[in-house]
């Protein structure tokens, strides 16, 4: 999996404007909370989702559409890690580096990760499936070290199991959920 890599461009996205239903969407999102800037954080959620990053053209939408200042929807986008400013390839690999994760390995997690891509942290492997990040805490304390790949958690991790999680992704076969980590933090009722 290795090979050159690059950085991609974080261009904007041109003109962008959304569909009748994302409208509709976000009218009834807005619904829910008592101002315009306490839904920011669903809007950007479609946005990423329509768009698969957050250009400026896109902060700029976003801002416009709940009528806000567009600095109130770029301070919200940067502050959290899950909300991508830059395009990113098919994986986004964000590796915790918090305390918890220092203590239990982060730094040899994201050696390794960086080796057996062969790219460097903010950067995508050259066939653009997998994308390398070091983020602030992920709320897996417990568990560390820990990274997320997209929507998903891999806890505990050694070089070995990363190994495992690269080769299931690059084969278009991502490690099943549950997987045993997630099993062993979920709670489970004394009544059954």
């Amino acid at each position: 999996m290795s090979g050159s890599s690059h950085a991609l461009p974080a261009q904007g996205h041109g003109p962008v404007q959304w569909s009748p239903e994302d409208l509709e969407r976000i009218a009834e999102i807005k619904t829910h909370y008592a101002t315009q800037r306490a839904a920011i954080l669903p809007v950007l959620w479609i946005a990423q989702k329509k768009w698969d990053w957050l250009s400026f053209d896109v902060m700029r939408l976003v801002a416009q559409t709940l009528e806000l200042a567009p600095s109130e929807v770029f301070a919200v986008a940067t502050f959290y890690s899950m909300l991508k400013k830059q395009p990113t390839g098919k994986y986004l690999i964000q590796v915790c580096h918090t305390l918890s994760c220092k203590l239990g390995g982060a730094e040899r997690i994201i050696t390794h990760v960086k080796d057996r891509l062969g790219i460097q942290e903010g950067e995508t492997t050259a066939d653009g499936m997998f994308t390398l990040m070091r983020v602030e805490c992920l709320a897996s304390c417990g568990s560390a070290p820990m990274m997320q790949i997209d929507d998903d958690f891999y806890e505990q991790l050694t070089p070995e199991k990363i190994d495992q999680i690269l080769d299931g992704f690059a084969q278009g076969e991502p490690l099943p959920l549950p997987r045993p980590e997630v099993d062993q933090w979920t709670f489970q009722s004394l009544e059954s």
